[in-house]
């Protein structure tokens, strides 16, 4: 087992206890442990994976900027929901980018596993894209990523990652049900 991947497991558990909080902090470990992962997954041929994990380093960077303009840095950040059309809007722009990544992944890579991989790089941005905006839904998706990611990194023998995985599982959920009564508790 690599001792980069147990580091950013580590840093991974820090980062998702944060954010359940809706605490800013949570960024640096975040960066941190995309940083690493980036080597770990690019080792195991998950190339969407590999590269998502660049994404959201920058994506993070972005996200600490956009929740320290909203407040975060003095308290948690306020959180709110999408309606109707704009979640139609996400899922079908979510999956194009999944699909079209897939079948570049697997017409001209090498990837272990073209379509799971870019269904978890699709969703993972999508997901990312709504923390930074601080929208309930995120968590939604997360709970599906994290569902997908288990089983590929179970299938690539990153038992140190699936069980990550299995953690942040618990802890989507658990952020969800938080983030949802903010949101009640704000409106």
């Amino acid at each position: 087992m690599n001792m980069l991947e147990w580091i950013a497991a580590g840093l991974g558990l820090a980062n998702i206890a944060l954010l359940v909080r809706r605490s800013v902090w949570n960024y640096p470990f975040g960066m941190a442990m995309v940083a690493l992962y980036a080597f770990v997954f690019f080792e195991a041929k998950l190339y969407g994976e590999a590269g998502l994990q660049l994404f959201f380093f920058a994506a993070q960077a972005w996200g600490w900027v956009l929740w320290v303009r909203a407040g975060g840095a003095e308290s948690t950040v306020p959180v709110r929901s999408l309606d109707n059309r704009s979640r139609l809007v996400w899922a079908a722009a979510t999956a194009a980018l999944a699909l079209n990544l897939g079948w570049v992944m697997h017409r001209f890579t090498d990837a272990a596993m073209p379509y799971a991989d870019s269904a978890i790089a699709g969703a993972s941005i999508a997901a990312q894209i709504l923390l930074a905006f601080r929208r309930i839904e995120n968590w939604v998706l997360w709970i599906a990523i994290d569902l997908a990611s288990i089983a590929v990194y179970v299938a690539k023998d990153l038992w140190p990652t699936a069980a990550l995985y299995v953690v942040f599982l618990g802890m989507s959920v658990l952020g969800l049900r938080e983030w949802i009564l903010a949101g009640r508790r704000s409106s």
